[in-house]
């Protein structure tokens, strides 16, 4: 019997999802191959066949949990998955590693694994719980309040270390659920006066010289060309100097020749329009595009408001993600270290997103 219903739950999976997810990752794992053989370098070598091993380990997930994992047990530990995050992100602060001024990782040796991925997992399933319980009362103050408690708690965590573009992904993902379920004008003004605080608080007590620095050159790259603004710079003429079919695979003079910083993490966009030009960027964003037509195609039948939510919460981080990283190597958004999500090198971020996919492949085997 328990075979007859695991086989069900396999004819059921959404399995244009899953291949579009692995098509986006194998793009990814050619470009990252692309930048380790054009450098020469074992890092980034090792780099590569450390992604293809979280790949392995990510389509595992995908299967393990939408069979054997009734996603309906998340709404009935999300305090505990909350709780978890919290401890997370305080112990990270303490015991983790700094990398780039940003404490943020657990190493463990070979690998370093960075809690706030999990913990925007973690916000998702509380935040769905909240809105699927609360929905219709969003239009009152106070539940909007209520549901900014938890967000606001764990994006202080965050900015504490500080990484400001995971704390900025944090905030979109509930600023999205309130507009979609319904807000009211007035509530909105709130939140945009709430903002202009908080921005003259973060720029005069919290943010660092070098933050600072990144902001000022974001506004104007010309005032340091070869420092702060290098990197973006660097990353625009990689971007244009692709044209329509690209200078092909190992090619790319800016990502070859180590013009270009960064290329297998917050610049794997600037190497894949370089190598792969338009018709590049053409295919990563028709996947994308493919991805979320699937994702609202699944959440329109679903008849169970918390799994809708989730659906919609993971539109949202993956939407924002894409378009600060993207935003970020055009120079229309400051560099915030936010990967291009299932392209870009890191265990965390794709054993993560995996995760999520695995738990969309749940919900669609159980509705």
């Amino acid at each position: 019997m328990k075979f007859i219903k695991i086989n069900n739950y396999f004819r059921k999976f959404d399995w244009l999802i899953f291949l579009t997810i692995c098509f986006l990752v194998i793009l990814g794992l050619i470009l990252i191959y692309s930048v380790a053989i054009g450098s020469q370098s074992e890092q980034n070598l090792l780099n590569f066949n450390k992604q293809v091993v979280f790949f392995v380990i990510g389509i595992f997930l995908i299967f393990f949990i939408g069979l054997f994992f009734d996603y309906k047990v998340l709404v009935k530990y999300n305090a505990i998955f909350y709780g978890l995050g919290l401890l997370l992100l305080i112990s990270v602060l303490f015991l983790g590693k700094t990398i780039r001024g940003t404490t943020g990782w657990f190493d463990f040796g070979i690998v370093s694994f960075q809690p706030v991925e999990l913990v925007k997992i973690f916000l998702i399933i509380y935040l769905s719980k909240f809105f699927s319980d609360r929905a219709k009362y969003i239009g009152q103050l106070r539940y909007l309040v209520l549901s900014s408690v938890g967000v606001i708690l764990m994006m202080a965590l965050i900015v504490f270390q500080p990484d400001f573009g995971s704390a900025l992904v944090l905030f979109s993902i509930w600023v999205g659920l309130i507009l979609i379920t319904g807000i009211k004008k007035s509530h909105l003004a709130y939140i945009v006066v709430l903002l202009l605080i908080s921005s003259i608080v973060l720029w005069g007590v919290v943010f660092q010289d070098y933050q600072k620095q990144r902001i000022l050159v974001f506004v104007n790259p010309s005032l340091d060309p070869l420092g702060s603004g290098y990197n973006v710079t660097q990353a625009i003429i990689a971007i244009g100097s692709g044209k329509l079919m690209g200078k092909g695979l190992g090619f790319g003079s800016q990502s070859q020749l180590k013009f270009l910083p960064e290329s297998q993490t917050d610049f794997i966009f600037a190497v894949l329009a370089e190598e792969l030009g338009l018709a590049g960027i053409i295919l990563l964003l028709s996947l994308f595009g493919f991805l979320f037509y699937r994702l609202i195609i699944l959440a329109k039948r679903l008849n169970d408001n918390f799994a809708v939510y989730i659906i919609v919460s993971i539109i949202i981080l993956f939407l924002t993600q894409i378009i600060v990283n993207v935003s970020g190597n055009l120079g229309l958004l400051p560099i915030t270290g936010i990967t291009l999500p299932f392209l870009s090198y890191g265990g965390s971020s794709l054993v993560s997103n995996m995760i999520l996919i695995g738990i969309i492949q749940s919900i669609s085997s159980r509705n």
